[in-house]
């Protein structure tokens, strides 16, 4: 068995042109999505992020904004910052690129967004509304995730689901999107013992680790579906935390890295920004 790839330039392309058209159409109502991005210092790694961001607004239509500050910005001038975003009518979706200088308090930055302009999905209320499985903005990343497993047209319900890694960004909300789709999960991490005997139980994997190979053939069921999240850097190249080579042979599905889950995350961050500008209208 050779797995087929779930191909995440593929899937993006196809979202955002969905998205360019919905845009269009708001655009004709009078609202036209806003999202405006703070960048605090000069993070190479930061910085292509917030370019890539940028570019995808350009693709799909959409307003985009990005804010610098210097890397020595106070929390009282970031937080100045988000307040008036917040009051900004023109503007949809707000994002603080992280992680921001070790002088400033990441979650109080965050808390200061309005959870309705959350785009990340990061804001308390947002990941509360997860947890209970009400409506609310969805971290970009294990929502890009889901939809790619969903991709495969798989039934998820009753399906093994083991997320390794337990971040506030990707592994507590992946494994909460997995619940709401009736899977059974388990969520593994650094101190979970006997970690292959999880794995190998998984139809779906996720890895969201960031250790370059960590997961092995000899982890992985056979026919289950692998979502690798990870994105490390080895020897001036893109890995993921997947061994990917060996794993598609035992795997029906995979994602690659770099061309799987990251292009996906960018899709849903636009997408999570035309909703919230959809929002506005229906609250008028």
């Amino acid at each position: 068995m050779t797995a087929k790839i779930l191909d995440g330039k593929v899937m993006s392309a196809e979202l955002k042109a969905e998205i360019a058209r919905k845009t269009e159409e708001l655009k004709k109502r009078g609202v036209t999505p806003g999202l405006a991005v703070i960048l605090v210092g000069n993070d190479p790694a930061s910085e292509i992020y917030v370019r890539n961001k940028g570019n995808g607004c350009e693709e799909t239509g959409m307003l985009s904004r990005t804010i610098r500050m210097d890397g020595d910005t106070t929390q009282e001038a970031l937080e100045a910052e988000i307040d008036r975003l917040n009051a900004d009518s023109a503007i949809h979706g707000i994002l603080v690129q992280l992680p921001l200088p070790k002088h400033l308090d990441e979650q109080a930055a965050l808390a200061r967004i309005l959870p309705e302009k959350d785009v990340d999905g990061f804001h308390l209320i947002n990941a509360g509304r997860l947890m209970t499985g009400n409506p609310g903005v969805t971290a970009c990343t294990p929502k890009g995730a889901l939809y790619m497993i969903k991709s495969t047209g798989v039934d998820l319900t009753g399906k093994e689901a083991v997320v390794i890694g337990r971040s506030n960004i990707v592994g507590k909300p992946m494994a909460m999107l997995l619940l709401q789709e009736n899977c059974t999960v388990t969520i593994c991490h650094s101190r979970t013992q006997n970690l292959a005997e999880h794995t190998r139980r998984a139809d779906i994997l996720v890895a969201a680790v960031g250790k370059a190979g960590f997961v092995t053939a000899d982890m992985v069921k056979d026919g289950a579906i692998v979502i690798d999240v990870g994105i490390n850097r080895v020897d001036g190249k893109v890995r993921g935390d997947v061994d990917f080579d060996a794993v598609k042979e035992k795997a029906s599905w995979i994602t690659p890295v770099p061309g799987g889950v990251g292009r996906m995350t960018i899709a849903m961050l636009l997408a999570n920004t035309l909703e919230a500008a959809e929002r506005t209208l229906s609250r008028d």
